[in-house]
């Protein structure tokens, strides 16, 4: 299993998921969010693959998403604006997004990890 994980190595729950990986004994690629935000194709696939509206994919406690009032603005654009703007900006996407380009999983949650990537 190949696993790529874009994260923002500031972020305090990529670190968690990141240790979680290492104590597992998972290898996987580290992708800076930022830096390397995944492409519109990228996250159609993973948005596709994860089976969660797109709206789990958006950073709702980010400074950029206040900033731009995407609470107010993201209900009347299209999902394919939606993932334009997902892709301009790794601030914007939540954090981490864990994928092995089958599975998905986005944010940290100790029990989800188990499952997923612990098999």
């Amino acid at each position: 299993m190949s696993l790529t994980v874009y994260q923002y190595p500031k972020c305090g729950t990529c670190r968690k998921a990141l240790k979680w990986l290492d104590d597992n004994g998972i290898t996987y690629e580290s992708v800076h969010i930022v830096d390397n935000p995944p492409s519109e194709e990228e996250l159609k696939t993973i948005i596709d693959r994860s089976g969660l509206p797109i709206k789990k994919f958006f950073n709702t406690s980010g400074k950029k998403y206040r900033e731009l009032e995407l609470k107010d603005r993201l209900p009347s654009m299209s999902e394919d604006e939606q993932i334009k703007l997902l892709a301009s900006d790794g601030m914007l996407l939540k954090r981490p997004i864990a994928t092995d380009g089958n599975q998905v999983t986005v944010g940290f949650k100790e029990e989800t990890y188990n499952e997923t990537w612990n098999s």
